[in-house]
Formats: structure tokens, sequence, C-alpha cells
């Protein structure tokens, strides 16, 4: 079995602390917030999954790049709107701004 390159295993851990993040957001916004936040968070790391075998990785890495940008816009109004708090907002980018893919 070929083991899981860093990267894999780094998005797999945020994925599930940010899960456990978003259930926990109030039920009006969850819908809105958290399910696109979820749904962003699930196609990285099948993007980065992809991209492990693809032989022509330029438009995968470019379209998880973009993906990572929404997530952060959307984290970044989840603070302003106290449906995150500061020390979750900080864990947060410090998880997603070291990624850099292209």
């Amino acid at each position: 079995m070929i083991p899981e390159p860093p990267l894999v295993i780094i998005w797999y851990e945020f994925s599930k602390w940010l899960f456990n993040k978003t259930e926990k957001f109030p039920k009006k916004v969850r819908f809105s917030f958290s399910n696109r936040i979820d749904n962003l968070a699930l196609d990285i790391v099948e993007g980065i999954v992809e991209a492990r075998y693809a032989k022509r990785k330029g438009d995968i890495l470019h379209s998880i790049d973009l993906k990572m940008e929404r997530l952060r816009v959307l984290l970044r109004m989840c603070h302003d709107l106290r449906l995150l708090d500061h020390k979750g907002y900080e864990f947060a980018s410090k998880r997603i701004n070291p990624i850099i893919l292209l």
C-alpha cells in the first residue's frame, strides 16, 4: 500500500476539525454556510487525491487553489458574523494559508 502524501493527511485532519465546527453553527445558517464550507473541504481533499494520480496536474491544482480561496472567504465571513470564534478562525487560517499548490 502506498503511504498517503502529507498534504492528504494535513487536509484530512483539518477537514475533520472543520466539520466539527460547522455542525455547531446555528440552525439558521447551517444550510447556507455549513454545507458550502463542508462541500468545499470535501472537494479539496478529492482534488488533492485526483492530482496525485493525474499526469497533467495544472488544471486540477488551479481548481483546488480556487476552492481554497473560496473557503478562506467563507471562513472570514463566518468569523465576521461570529459563527466562528477568533481562535477557530486563526487556527483555520494557519492551516489553509501555508498550503500553496501553484
